[in-house]
């Protein structure tokens, strides 16, 4: 038993060390932190699929205060993102659920952290991180038209189309926090994974093929109920309605489209396609996403694939 702790206590220390030496190589490294970013949870989730969840949340609290040490306060909202996801991510693993189901929950995680310490930024340190990029940017365009005024250049249109851009950034931001978290979080799968699996010698989910993806017959239905209330609502732009719907049609038409790519990887599969015909009909699946959507419709409203399938 004495042995049992030890080990745990010696492998926990290690780990908050590993992640001392990742988070110093973020701060103030600048090309490699790129890199060594998609790393910061590997030790949460070396440590956290071998021991139990409170153990981990123990290594947890140490890295918190080490990173304060290390890196200053500012790295102490780092520590909490990297650490809550790998911690959680860990211990789904532990618990032999999908990599789908690990997927979506680290990926919720992952942006009611940034949801929170956004919040807490505004109300207790006075500081609203989006209205600063969103200033500093309308600063650097200022001073680019000034430039382009004094050379003679008419920049009118420019303005125009970059108060349209930041005001569809401002309506879609809670969609792109969503769209960036997860794809972060799967590319941190996708490099982290298989390090384990190495390391601590422990069998990993893998995802099903993308051909087999298929939402849940619900999704319609919301989908449907998104474009009418669109269709026969009319919201005064800037409120919170308006923000709502927008946001909610903007991510039912991404899974639309997500539906409508992962039938033709099926449909290709059926018909013996090519690797590299697929990738092309990916790539024009994303930019005539309009049709992709239709089709996503179509096979999940029509069970489409399964009428293929009999068919066949």
């Amino acid at each position: 038993m004495n042995n049992t702790n030890t080990l745990k206590l010696t492998e926990g220390a290690m780990m908050t060390a590993f992640f001392a030496v990742l988070l110093l190589i973020t701060v103030y490294v600048p090309f490699i932190s790129i890199a060594s970013a998609f790393f910061l949870l590997l030790p949460f989730l070396l440590y956290s699929v071998k021991y139990s969840i409170r153990a981990s949340l123990v290594m947890l609290a140490a890295s918190i205060g080490v990173a304060a040490i290390v890196g200053g306060p500012i790295s102490i909202p780092v520590a909490i993102l990297y650490g809550t996801t790998g911690v959680m991510m860990g211990w789904l693993v532990q618990q032999g659920k999908s990599k789908f189901m690990i997927f979506m929950i680290s990926t919720l995680v992952f942006v009611v952290n940034i949801v929170v310490q956004y919040l807490f930024s505004i109300l207790l340190l006075g500081i609203n991180m989006i209205d600063e990029f969103i200033t500093l940017m309308d600063d650097s365009l200022e001073q680019a038209i000034a430039v382009y005024t004094a050379a003679g250049i008419d920049t009118g249109d420019v303005q125009e189309q970059f108060a349209q851009i930041m005001l569809a950034f401002e309506t879609l931001l809670p969609s792109l926090i969503i769209m960036s978290s997860a794809l972060l979080i799967w590319i941190m799968m996708i490099i982290n994974f298989p390090l384990v699996k190495r390391i601590a010698k422990k069998d990993m989910p893998k995802f099903d093929a993308f051909r087999n993806l298929s939402l849940p017959k619900n999704v319609i239905w919301y989908y449907l109920i998104i474009l009418l209330t669109a269709l026969i609502a009319t919201p005064e732009q800037g409120t919170m309605f308006a923000y709502a719907l927008i946001n909610l049609q903007f991510g039912f038409e991404l899974l639309m489209i997500l539906q409508g790519l992962a039938f033709i990887h099926f449909y290709g599969h059926l018909k013996g396609w090519n690797r590299g015909l697929l990738v092309i009909l990916t790539i024009l699946g994303v930019l005539i996403n309009p049709l992709t959507r239709i089709l996503g419709i179509i096979d999940l409203g029509f069970d489409l694939r399964k009428r293929i399938t009999e068919k066949k």
